[in-house]
């Protein structure tokens, strides 16, 4: 390198090349998308059942001796890196009929062991986050807005899990960190 009048020459430059290398390896923050139905998995450890359910923004459902709140639940556009989570509050109503929160933060279905909710009797962990449900909103919904086509059983998001007759079970295994 070049000195002159005290300052190195080229280093400007090069500074400038290496900015702009980073910014352009940096990952595209991808735009969220938030949906109005998480999906959650549960484990009753007595019986040995794992049960898929649905649940709006903002309702609670009961499972077991847990109630379950999504609070937010989000996803990216299909064309990037599949990143699902749910900011969810667990409640237990305890033996002497009290609640008592026993988790509120961000589940991630990427990594269910992560963030999940691991109970003495239950567990519950995130697997996705839906434009919609076969289960009817509750009466007061307020959350993110039902889109037509997925209002229309077209969900955008859903995957290609074949359709199930109400007598046949799948049994789902629950899935490892």
């Amino acid at each position: 390198m070049l000195k002159l009048a005290g300052r190195t020459a080229g280093r400007g430059p090069l500074l400038g090349a290496a900015a702009l290398v980073l910014a352009l390896s940096a990952p595209a923050s991808a735009e969220k998308i938030e949906n109005p139905v998480a999906v959650f998995s549960g484990l009753d450890k007595i019986t040995g059942r794992i049960i898929a359910f649905d649940v709006y923004i903002g309702e609670t459902v009961q499972f077991g001796a847990l109630q379950v709140t999504p609070r937010q639940c989000n996803t990216r556009p299909q064309t990037e890196t599949p990143q699902t989570t749910a900011f969810v509050e667990v409640d237990e109503i305890t033996l002497e009929n009290e609640v008592r929160r026993i988790f509120t933060g961000w589940m991630f279905a990427a990594s269910p062991g992560l963030h999940a909710v691991e109970h003495a009797v239950y567990d519950v962990w995130l697997t996705d986050c839906k434009q919609s449900s076969t289960v009817a909103p509750p009466a007061n919904y307020s959350g993110p807005p039902i889109s037509e086509q997925a209002a229309a059983g077209e969900d955008p998001l859903a995957g290609t899990a074949p359709q199930l007759g109400p007598s046949e079970v799948v049994p789902r295994h629950k899935p490892q960190p």
